[in-house]
Formats: C-alpha cells, sequence, structure tokens
C-alpha cells in the first residue's frame, strides 16, 4: 500500500509575482489595514497574502470597535500560508495585544524573509490600536525581529519616549529606536512643519533623508499602512533597503496626492492611483 503523500514543500514559480504576507488587522471601511495592504501589494506588482490579527469596525470617522482573533487562529493563518506557499517579505502592521505581538514575533522566528514592522499604536483619528501592556512586547520582541521599522512621530514617542519637534530630532529618534534591535529605522516626519516631508532612514551608521513636497489633501487615512507595505514589496522584489524606501516614498506620495473624499471624514488614499 503506497503511503499517503506528506505537505508539499513550497516551490518557486518562476511565472508566479513576488509573494508578499501582511499580518495586521482589518479595516471595515478599505483605508487601511490589509485591505490597504493588499491593494498596495495588487498596485505594485506582487502577490499580496494575510494573516488577519483583529476585526474592527472602522470607517472615514474613526474605530468604533476591535476584536483581536485568538492566537491559534493567528498561528494557523500564518503556516498555511508559510509552509505551503512561502514569503518573500513579511510586513507587520496592528497586532493590538501583548500576546499577539509574541505570538507573531514567535512565528517571525523561522522566516527568512525581510520583516517590516510597523508599529501600529494610534489610528489616525486618535483610537488607540495597541493595548499599553502590549508596548513592552513590541519593544522587546517585534522591534529585534525587524529588517526595518516604520513609526510615526506619535510611535516613536509611544516606544522611545523621544519627542520629535523638528527635523533635526529625528536622529535621535531613530537612534532611540535602533537600540531595540531592529536594523533600519525609517522615521516618517510627514507630521513636522515645513514644505517637504522628511523621512529618516539609518541603520545607525549611513543615512538616507526621503523628501517630497508636502500635499495639502487631508484625505491621508491609511497612509502608514500603504508605506510599508510598498516598502516590502520591494524588499520581495530584491531591491536594497534605501533603493525599496525611496520608491515606497515616491508610490505614497502620489497615492496622498490622489486621496479622495469617503464618507463624512478623512478619505483613504489613492491606492490604485497609477491605474
Amino acid at each position: 500500500m503506497t503511503p499517503a503523500a506528506g505537505p508539499a514543500a513550497p516551490r518557486p514559480d518562476s511565472a508566479a509575482p513576488p509573494r508578499v504576507l501582511t499580518v495586521a488587522g482589518s479595516d471595515s471601511g478599505g483605508g487601511a489595514g490589509i485591505q490597504a495592504d493588499l491593494k498596495t501589494m495588487l498596485a505594485l506588482g506582487t502577490h499580496g497574502m494575510s494573516v488577519l490579527t483583529a476585526v474592527t469596525a472602522q470607517n472615514s470617522l474613526g474605530v468604533q470597535g476591535a476584536w483581536p482573533l485568538p492566537d491559534e487562529a493567528i498561528r494557523a493563518q500564518f503556516r498555511s500560508v508559510v509552509d505551503d506557499i512561502g514569503v518573500q517579505a513579511v510586513k507587520t502592521g496592528m497586532l493590538g495585544t501583548a500576546a499577539t505581538v509574541e505570538t507573531v514575533a514567535e512565528l517571525l522566528e523561522g522566516v527568512a524573509a525581510p520583516v517590516v514592522v510597523d508599529p501600529v499604536g494610534v489610528s489616525k483619528h486618535g483610537d488607540r490600536l495597541l493595548a499599553a501592556d502590549a508596548v513592552h512586547a513590541v519593544r522587546s520582541r517585534l522591534l529585534p525581529a525587524a529588517t526595518v521599522v516604520t513609526p510615526n512621530l506619535d510611535e516613536v514617542a509611544q516606544l522611545t519616549g523621544v519627542r520629535v519637534t523638528a527635523e533635526s530630532d529625528l536622529r535621535a529618534a531613530a537612534e532611540a529606536v535602533l537600540a531595540y534591535g531592529p536594523r533600519w529605522a525609517l522615521i516618517k516626519g510627514g507630521h513636522l512643519p515645513g514644505g517637504d516631508a522628511v523621512d529618516l532612514l539609518t541603520d545607525g551608521s549611513t543615512e538616507h533623508w526621503l523628501r517630497a513636497p508636502r500635499n495639502a489633501n487631508r484625505h491621508t487615512h491609511g497612509t502608514g499602512c500603504t508605506l510599508a507595505s510598498a516598502l516590502a514589496c520591494g524588499l520581495a522584489r530584491g531591491a536594497e533597503l534605501p533603493a525599496a524606501a525611496r520608491t515606497a516614498k515616491e508610490y505614497v506620495t502620489g497615492a496622498l496626492a490622489a486621496g479622495f473624499p469617503l464618507g463624512a471624514g478623512i478619505g483613504p488614499v489613492h491606492h490604485g492611483y497609477r491605474i
């Protein structure tokens, strides 16, 4: 009797686009979270896959509710994708609870692909998306697993206590984030005053300053998710991190300029503006 075959090992396929996995929460309004990640991945020519960490009731006005998924569901989704299809880059977004952060960090230990960590702490509308007791887990468990971490200024303050009020503070912010172990830090300075939106990418020894004209469009929901996902797409394609960051910045700048009104509040960036 022929023994039953075991699960097939992941097989590279030259006809398949690069594979990018997002581990994040859902945004029912479609502007951020898993939905923004998958739209970005499609727009940038990659195959997006997902591990859902939480379900949110969310629209243009804010987050009306959030429900974390059980750790067993997160593990099952992750193993299902990684063990069969494989990944060429991973992006993490909203994790929500300390238990979820610990679970995701453990899962990432077995992944050789680059990892982009977007340490989502607060929504565009000021809704808290990371429990207070989860911040330590992000610092101690998730950041050391990151190829690059992409905090905005509020998240820098949440993680390190460093307050950034001017472009000259970005270097100190990056140093504080890098102290927790990621290989690179991309500090997003989009909320700073000035004519340009400036970000700092650094590994502690080399610096890359990314600048783009500031856009007056108020419809910016999903900006952080979109940038991190675009960065993961570049890494999945084999780009070096500085080049991937520049390409991601260009894509997000265009998506911001094309952001559109939706509902009664802040609309999303336009992920398909190039189509």
